[in-house]
């Protein structure tokens, strides 16, 4: 397995991650045992990376990655996350990164995962009622206590982002990046890079859209929440599936997928960016890590940037864009 660097401070991961979130919700129904075995294979594979959060589910997502990884959590780099606090029955209740929360949610999370350190802890959203100064020094503090190896922030600004540096060294930014989610490149990107901290790219197949495995609204699942999400909807679907049509002929003349192919292009922005393709099912899992053997030509990039230039996909990649980028 390849591997890649993230940030300045020691970080180092599988060049292809494993989201986890979509095995306890929000892409609808899922096969908990599938699920276990997908992360066990995952590792198998020399996938370390596993991205979770104590929203998913809400919380039973830490969990399930705990239960798969236990006795092997040496193999493991686990990522999770905080600050989308919600409560036991899924009631979202807002974002919060005060200094009394930071420390309980990683307590939390700890015990939930059944590790006693989490090797990336990010902010999931910016608290804009709470000093990034604030939240960044109480999660230094899980780092001097040994709960914490390495800092991320996730859809932070890049004003943000120099802030929170300045207070305790960021090893990642995560944020969704894509053949259709380029808008980190206008100035967060650069910011990071100037800063030394690397890119971690969630969603980097557009929620799946870029496997072109979806033809209409209706292969999607009655509680899946992408159903709701400006790019599955209307004519955006439909502009959107056209697109991608064109990254499927890119893929057929390399003899490979169209989820390779939106892959390989993630991964040829550069050595300081990790994806980490969410799926919940082996066979996907597979499909996603044979993208590393995939190297596409400056050619093909070219051909890449004139399907699919920066700005060419349809409708907003959230409902409420509010709370990323802050």
């Amino acid at each position: 397995m390849q591997k890649r660097r993230l940030g300045t401070q020691g970080l180092e991961t599988s060049a292809l991650g494993l989201g986890c979130m979509g095995m306890s919700e929000f892409y609808g129904t899922a096969d908990e045992a599938e699920a276990v075995a997908t992360i066990q294979r995952a590792l198998e594979l020399g996938v370390n990376f596993l991205d979770t959060a104590d929203i998913y589910g809400p919380f039973t997502n830490e969990r399930l990655v705990g239960r798969a990884i236990k006795g092997r959590r040496d193999e493991v780099v686990l990522a999770t996350k905080f600050g989308n606090v919600r409560n036991e029955q899924g009631e979202r209740l807002g974002i919060r990164g005060d200094r009394e929360y930071v420390l309980a949610a990683c307590d939390a999370s700890l015990e939930r995962v059944g590790t006693d350190h989490i090797d990336v802890y990010y902010q999931h959203r910016v608290d804009t009622d709470t000093p990034i100064e604030e939240t960044v020094g109480a999660m230094a503090e899980l780092v001097e206590q040994g709960k914490v190896r390495y800092l991320g922030l996730s859809e932070a600004g890049a004003e943000t982002i120099r802030r929170a540096h300045a207070v305790h060294p960021i090893s990642a930014l995560q944020t969704e990046y894509s053949l259709w989610s380029r808008d980190v490149e206008d100035a967060i990107l650069t910011a990071i890079r100037e800063l030394g901290i690397g890119l971690v790219a969630y969603s980097p197949l557009g929620r799946g859209f870029l496997s072109g495995r979806f033809h209409t609204v209706d292969d999607l699942e009655e509680g899946d929440f992408r159903r709701h999400n400006p790019r599955f909807q209307g004519e955006n679907f439909q502009k959107n599936l056209e697109l991608v049509e064109r990254v499927e002929e890119v893929a057929a003349a390399r003899n490979c997928t169209a989820a390779q192919v939106a892959l390989a292009w993630v991964l040829a922005q550069g050595e300081d960016i990790v994806p980490i393709p969410g799926t919940t099912r082996v066979k996907n899992l597979e499909e996603n890590v044979a993208a590393l053997e995939v190297v596409l030509t400056a050619d093909d990039l070219r051909d890449l940037e004139a399907v699919f230039p920066k700005g060419a996909a349809a409708g907003d990649r959230y409902p409420d864009m509010s709370s990323v980028n802050r």
